[in-house]
């Protein structure tokens, strides 16, 4: 690492042109090529996924998504002439677009039942040739622009579905300007150098730019979901704003201390660069573990995030040793400046509050510790009702199309409408047939069920299909309920003695059985990113305690962000006023990306914080020692460096995407216990109460293990004489020290 920052120091312009390169480079590709996103939810063999692949092969054109076009009138109704005679020739110019297989209206005589009860609401299907994932926008946008132009003096038209909702995609890039002003704002009041401040600004930008135009290049050679260049923006800009202030933070303590700025620079990317390449792994390590699950979707999402994460990081340690060496002695302020220049080098001893606040922890570990663990006790409770479905576009804002067009039909016909189930089975023989219309009968009387469409078979007779509309909206558990009962109850029934094989598919089937998917899966993917992450930190701290800890504060710090999740946005506390629409289940691949992310961002401030504690502890061996140092030299870093992310995180609020606002607030959460909870009292107090037990390692296992420090190279020195000294040897250094401590402190 030292020689890395040597050789970007001295040649410090090349690794700035070689950066700006790769970033104009790979943005031109994309500008060229265009993104190719794909929001693919489907698991192969799913009974959902079988109803949709019946579907496409009975019926051609009909596999693709169905849209809706709803149109209101208050005086008069949709059968006026007037309105009868717009909305047909609106219809017509829908069907003869681009990418529209079909067109169902309801002046038709199969469209009766979708016209409403009052006679006031009415609404058309509209087929596309392919699902919403495969759809180009442009395609969508003209059947939008083409039914919003029927609108007149009290005509009022919307739309609602998938392929439609591809229109709404928040524009604009606010919730990252708002972001990195605010990180720029804390920067500048913690180091009081404005050139300082900008560079942390400047690393992070330039490689969270690289990694979003490398994503959107990756979109055409893997399935990557529409938000997973948002989710790697959210994640790049809090880790690569913090890991180039943790760099920066150690470069003006050099500096204060006389060393010169190439001295400086290299000692800083040679200890806390170290510690920022290890940090980086962790979160790729727990990203990459999403690949265990062998899900296309969440493989995308994975290897998009750990890409942005994998580009901060290195821009951290040549990007930013370069600017640094530009600036040069205006990384500290002009008062820093001064003061060094009249009364010369001075250590930097831990002063203030957190140097207090350590002394503190020290003197109170059993009661601190108790508070912290209450606190993300009762914040991770909610997590106990967590439940994953669908959350359909009755949760869009309130102005949008989407949702102006679900309430229409929720209201004109009942909100299953918006989420219709279909089964769809092979048919073979007259037996068969006369099964499915006793079938329709029967689902009729059955318990939340609003109403039926008539089997409908293919050309050839030997597929059909049947829709049912729930009572319930798509994310209501009843509709999972109704799923469930149709698929343990009713159609087994229906089945016997014939060889009918009914599906149930639709949007909630399809998305109750990704969840299902998913939490079987869930253990083993746990398991792996927890196992993956405590070798890590085997092998970097060299003792047990310590992994196992961070593997507890890990859970913890999940589970209470879950719980913040919830309570917003499943129970709607406050959703609402948030602009985050109504309360809603929780999407079902959350909970993997999000375990990812907050497990890799968790293990951040661990590393950070533990491994001065281990340098001072290789220098000294005095446990509370090393902890009262670790924990006043790191907490003011490390919750700038929070504060910092938390406001990254917050700003992706404003994105207008539920899914990124979700993300937003359950990271922002996390980061806010584990900076302000977990990583400045929990860790501290339980690493009082343990004493030497901390770093305990058997040495056996210390003799066979590699030697992957991050440690600078001084304290593993220090840390192998320790370890060829034997336990006389260790226990006489050590009452050595304390006996000096104890006349240092009658002295004082």
């Amino acid at each position: 690492m030292a020689a890395l920052a040597r050789w970007c120091v001295q040649r410090r312009l090349l690794p700035v042109l070689l950066w700006l390169l790769a970033f104009g480079g790979v943005s031109a590709a994309a500008a060229v090529t265009g993104s190719a996103y794909s929001n693919d939810y489907q698991v192969p063999g799913t009974e959902s996924g079988r109803a949709t692949q019946l579907l496409e092969d009975g019926f051609s054109g009909l596999g693709g998504d169905s849209d809706t076009v709803v149109w209101h009138t208050e005086s008069g109704t949709v059968r006026a002439a007037d309105v009868e005679q717009t909305m047909t020739r609106t219809l017509d110019e829908i069907a003869d677009l681009p990418g529209v297989a079909a067109v169902g209206s309801p002046y038709d005589k199969q469209g009766s039942e979708q016209i409403s009860e009052d006679g006031h609401t009415a609404y058309a299907t509209v087929t596309f040739d392919g699902s919403a994932e495969t759809l180009d926008k442009g395609e969508a946008q003209a059947v939008v622009s083409a039914a919003e132009a029927a609108e007149g003096d009290g005509l009022q038209v919307e739309l609602g579905g998938s392929a439609v909702g591809l229109t709404e995609s928040p524009g604009g890039h606010l919730a990252e300007v708002v972001g990195v002003a605010v990180a720029a704002l804390v920067l500048f009041l913690a180091f009081g150098s404005l050139a300082a401040s900008l560079l942390p600004i400047a690393t992070a930008l330039v490689g969270v730019g690289t990694a979003y135009a490398g994503i959107a290049l990756l979109g055409h050679a893997m399935t990557v979901a529409d938000f997973a260049p948002m989710l790697g923006m959210l994640i790049g800009l809090g880790v690569g704003i913090d890991y180039a202030l943790f760099i920066v933070t150690r470069h003006r303590r050099g500096l204060k201390r006389g060393l010169s700025v190439t001295e400086s620079i290299t000692n800083a990317v040679a200890t806390t660069g170290r510690a920022v390449v290890f940090a980086g792994a962790t979160v790729c390590i727990a990203l990459l573990g999403m690949l265990i699950l062998r899900l296309s979707f969440l493989n995308g999402v994975a290897i998009a995030a750990s890409l942005t994460v994998v580009l901060t990081v290195a821009a951290s340690v040549t990007l930013l040793p370069a600017l640094l060496s530009f600036i040069g002695m205006r990384a500290l302020s002009r008062r820093e400046r001064r003061r060094l220049a009249q009364h010369g080098p001075e250590p930097e001893l831990p002063t203030g509050f957190a140097a207090r606040w350590s002394a503190f922890v020290e003197r109170h570990p059993k009661l601190l510790g108790a508070i912290a663990l209450a606190v993300i006790t009762v914040l991770a409770l909610p997590t106990l009702g967590l439940r994953l479905g669908t959350s359909d576009q009755g949760n869009n804002p309130e102005t949008s199309t989407t949702r102006q067009a679900y309430d229409l039909l929720a209201d004109g016909f009942g909100p299953g409408v918006n989420g219709p189930l279909t089964l769809v089975t092979k048919v073979d023989g007259g037996d068969d047939k006369l099964a499915l219309d006793n079938l329709d009968a029967t689902l009729r009387t059955t318990e939340g069920v609003a109403s039926v469409i008539p089997v409908t078979y293919n050309t050839g007779g030997d597929t059909a299909y049947l829709t049912v509309v729930p009572e319930s909206s798509p994310q209501s558990q009843q509709t999972s309920d109704l799923v469930d009962r149709l698929r343990s109850e009713v159609l087994p029934r229906a089945e016997t003695g014939t060889s009918l094989d009914v599906h149930v598919g639709g949007m909630t089937a399809g998305y109750d059985d990704f969840a299902d998917v998913i939490v079987g899966k869930l253990p083993l993917f746990v398991g792996v990113v927890i196992g993956l992450g405590c070798l890590l930190l085997l092998l970097a701290f060299r003792s047990v305690g310590i992994p196992l800890k961070a593997a507890v504060m890990n859970v913890a710090a999940v589970a209470a962000a879950f719980g913040v999740v919830v309570a917003i946005f499943q129970w709607g506390w406050g959703s609402e006023l948030l602009g985050l629409g109504r309360a809603g289940p929780i999407e079902p691949f959350l909970p993997v990306i999000m375990v990812s992310v907050l497990f890799g961002l968790s293990m951040d401030y661990q590393v950070f914080l533990v491994s001065r504690m281990y340098e001072e502890w290789l220098e000294t061996g005095d446990n509370r020692r090393a902890v009262r140092v670790g924990l006043a030299e790191t907490s003011r870093v490390i919750n700038s460096a929070a504060v910092i992310m938390i406001s990254v995180f917050l700003a992706f609020v404003l994105s207008g995407d539920r899914v990124i606002a979700m993300f937003g607030i359950a990271l922002a959460a996390a980061v806010a216990l584990d900076a302000f909870v977990l990583r400045t009292l929990l860790v501290p107090a339980l690493m009082h109460l343990l004493g030497g037990a901390n770093w305990w390692l058997p040495r056996w296992l210390d003799a066979r293990m590699p030697r992957i420090s991050i440690e600078p190279p001084e304290s593993r020195a220090a840390h192998e004489r320790l370890a060829a000294a034997t336990d006389a040897e260790v226990a006489d250094v050590l009452a050595e020290e304390e006996r000096q401590r104890d006349v240092r402190d009658i002295a004082g």
